[in-house]
């Protein structure tokens, strides 16, 4: 991380409590309507879907999302994909962004920013090489540069490249180019996909185990 850096991002803890403050506000009844419209479609399943993921200096929280998919994982015996799991609110909500807002919460209470590497599973850690675990340098954000740069329509590898160089040059003239760039996919909706790419343990365990053979 450059010299200069962190106090950078104590001014940027600053704005982002009084960003997220003004954002929940505003975006409420935005939030009322997505928790509404998740219940009438699947009243089964909480509105929120919660999970422990690692932040900064890898202390693990539970991040905050509005649900996306049914709560049942198979129908009639048969296993449903992920794809098949989700709703057509959730559907929206992914491709409007609008499942993240509860992050804000997240974002409030130090846990997250609005701009930094995403926070990724738990399961996971033990797989980072030494390099890929500097991403736990900062707070994890709603979005990123691995973001902006095809989200989940990129390689594991290219991810935590972009979220290193993310460490490397991290300032408020990246954050505010990372930001515009983001507002500029939801409009556009793209990098938007579901099941694109096998869980980090799995294709590295798999690669290790060829490597082996």
């Amino acid at each position: 991380m450059q010299s200069g850096v962190k106090p950078y991002l104590y001014i940027k803890r600053i704005l982002d409590f009084i960003f997220a403050l003004a954002l929940l506000i505003i975006a409420s009844p935005v939030m009322v309507l997505a928790a509404v419209a998740i219940k009438v479609e699947d009243p089964k399943g909480p509105v929120l879907f919660r999970q422990e993921r690692p932040g900064k200096d890898t202390r693990i929280f539970k991040v905050n999302k509005f649900r996306t998919m049914m709560v049942a994982t198979e129908k009639k015996g048969k296993k449903l994909s992920d794809k098949e799991r989700l709703t057509k609110t959730g559907k929206f909500l992914r491709k409007s962004s609008v499942d993240e807002l509860p992050q804000l919460i997240n974002i409030l209470k130090g846990e997250m920013s609005f701009i930094g590497p995403r926070p990724l599973l738990v399961k996971y850690l033990p797989y980072y090489t030494d390099q890929e675990k500097r991403r736990h340098e900062v707070l994890p954000g709603i979005s990123g540069w691995a973001q902006v740069n095809g989200r989940n329509t990129i390689s594991w590898n290219d991810k935590f490249r972009y979220d290193i160089e993310y460490i490397e040059k991290v300032s408020l003239i990246f954050d505010i180019k990372i930001l515009f760039l983001t507002i500029y996919k939801i409009f556009k909706s793209s990098n938007i996909s579901v099941d694109a790419l096998p869980d980090l343990d799995e294709e590295r365990s798999n690669k290790v185990i060829s490597h082996n053979i």
